[in-house]
């Protein structure tokens, strides 16, 4: 095959190119010359608000008073005010701000300000009770009476001292002996200050015992008045403790199985009697209470036999 041939290049066409390479530049450079930096205006200040003229002028106001209090000698205690807020401070470590910040974020009321409530008031009464039986020593001796020591409450007949503790009562703080009685299965507690009023008394000696024995034996001395009146006064000499009273009713009140029954009253203040006595002579004498009994019962059983056989020996003499 026949090559093409190629057509010759004319000089004019050869520079159309570099004509066209050279239009960019030109055009580039006009642009660069147009763009000129824009002039920079120049700022106006704002004008000051009302309220921040007002604030100057009290500042010139007060700043002469200023320069005066501060002319003036600092006091002692402002001294020392001064010199500990210019002090450097310590170093605290990186840790404790935030054990600090956490301390800080629970608030905490102050003991003094928390209202008490009565079970805590309770609580803190309990333990300073406590506190005090555990100071204490334990007391064994008051005013001659001693722990478990047979004593005679009036009203209530023999009983035992099982010991001698403190209590408060009505804000007050009491001495108290504890006292026992078996047989009525009853507790007292009576306050070591007052045994005088209430005729609380130790045992009877021997004397005291024999002396009763022979009340015993007497003759019975009823009076002429009515029972009722004539009760009251068995009633008084049983609660008065004494043991000569008692023993008086005991005889009185006795009726052998010559002698016409009791009514009922009757034989229920001889029975009181009778148990009254029985019990301190069994304590005094190291007795049970019906050796006791049995022994006050033969010396009244003994007594009105004698006197009964006196009453027909003398009867008989005189019908001689």
């Amino acid at each position: 095959m026949a090559q093409k041939k190629k057509a010759p290049v004319s000089p004019k066409s050869a520079a159309k190119p570099a004509v066209r390479k050279a239009v960019p530049l030109k055009v580039a450079a006009s642009t660069q010359k147009s763009a000129k930096p824009a002039k920079a205006k120049p700022e106006t200040a704002p004008k000051p608000s009302k309220a921040a003229t007002v604030a100057a002028k009290s500042v010139k106001k007060v700043a002469p008073k200023v320069e005066a209090v501060a002319k003036k000698p600092l006091t002692p205690a402002a001294h020392l005010a001064a010199k500990a807020a210019t002090a450097p401070q310590r170093a605290i470590p990186a840790g404790a701000h935030k054990s600090a910040s956490q301390k800080l974020s629970t608030p905490v009321a102050p003991a003094a300000h928390q209202p008490a409530t009565p079970k805590a008031i309770a609580e803190k009464t309990a333990a300073a009770r406590q506190l005090l039986a555990v100071q204490k020593k334990p007391v064994n001796q008051r005013h001659g009476f001693k722990a478990n020591e047979f004593v005679v409450y009036p009203a209530h007949g023999v009983g035992r001292i099982v010991g001698i503790e403190e209590q408060e009562i009505a804000g007050m703080s009491l001495e108290l002996f504890v006292i026992t009685f078996d047989k009525e299965k009853l507790t007292l507690r009576v306050p070591t200050g007052k045994l005088a009023s209430v005729g609380m008394r130790k045992l009877a000696d021997e004397g005291l015992v024999k002396k009763a024995m022979e009340t015993l034996k007497g003759r019975a001395r009823i009076k002429r008045t009515m029972w009722s009146r004539r009760a009251q006064e068995y009633v008084a000499k049983i609660n008065s403790g004494d043991l000569i009273s008692i023993a008086e009713v005991v005889r009185d009140l006795y009726r052998s199985e010559a002698q016409p029954e009791q009514s009922y009253s009757e034989r229920q203040l001889y029975e009181d009697a009778l148990d009254r006595m029985a019990r301190e002579l069994a304590a005094v004498e190291k007795l049970d209470e019906r050796g006791a009994v049995q022994r006050i019962t033969d010396i009244l059983s003994k007594s009105a036999k004698g006197r009964r056989m006196a009453e027909n020996e003398s009867s008989v003499g005189e019908a001689a």
